[in-house]
């Protein structure tokens, strides 16, 4: 498989997995504010774009997302429009905001624009995310993704237990509600009509 093709949505509708990674992996989301502000982009394009998101977990420099987009809006759209949008409010947020790493992270911003030879002065995520389609006629493999997805802060001993981490969706699978509209998969729900497809 081709590079290019590694890096694009075959199914602009269908679930996939995602990874948006900042710029030089430059720790952006160390901040509430920067947390809450990809939080509430998520929860406008639930509402606004129809966009369904399964699972999620942002970490300080990537976020870990299973989607899904509507018909007539792909994915790729998506993921273009929600990285426009999100670097803009992040380059506004540090700019208003004391942030004693300013001009170093701006600095980043800039040099990877100008490496990928950019319009925009500043590049905050990477290009690529690296989508995988995931078929929810594979219960066992979408239930991988969730635990992959949920337990981020755990490797990274941020907390103990999945649930705890608020920058996630864990909690919402353990039955809290937590800062995006997530729409829970119904694991056992899947299973059953796997089994009962066979």
């Amino acid at each position: 498989m081709k590079q290019d093709e590694k890096n694009s949505v075959t199914n602009q509708h269908a679930c996939h997995y995602l990874t948006f990674n900042t710029v030089d992996w430059v720790d952006v989301f160390i901040k509430p504010r920067y947390k809450q502000l990809i939080a509430n982009t998520l929860n406008e394009f639930i509402t606004l774009r129809g966009l369904t998101v399964f699972a999620w977990c942002l970490m300080t420099n990537h976020l870990h997302l299973l989607l899904q987009a509507k018909d007539g809006t792909g994915l790729s759209m998506i993921e273009r429009d929600f990285k426009r949008v999100t670097a803009t409010r992040i380059l506004e947020a540090i700019d208003m905001e004391p942030e004693l790493r300013r001009e170093w992270m701006l600095g980043r911003f800039e040099h990877s624009s100008q490496t990928l030879k950019k319009i925009e002065k500043y590049q905050v995520w990477q290009s690529c995310s690296n989508p995988e389609f995931l078929d929810f006629k594979q219960p066992a493999k979408v239930r991988q993704y969730l635990n992959y997805i949920h337990e981020n802060p755990v490797r990274d001993r941020i907390v103990y237990l999945p649930e705890d981490y608020m920058y996630s969706s864990a909690g919402d699978y353990a039955g809290r509600k937590g800062p995006v509209q997530v729409t829970v998969i119904d694991m056992e729900g899947l299973i059953r009509g796997v089994v009962k497809g066979r």
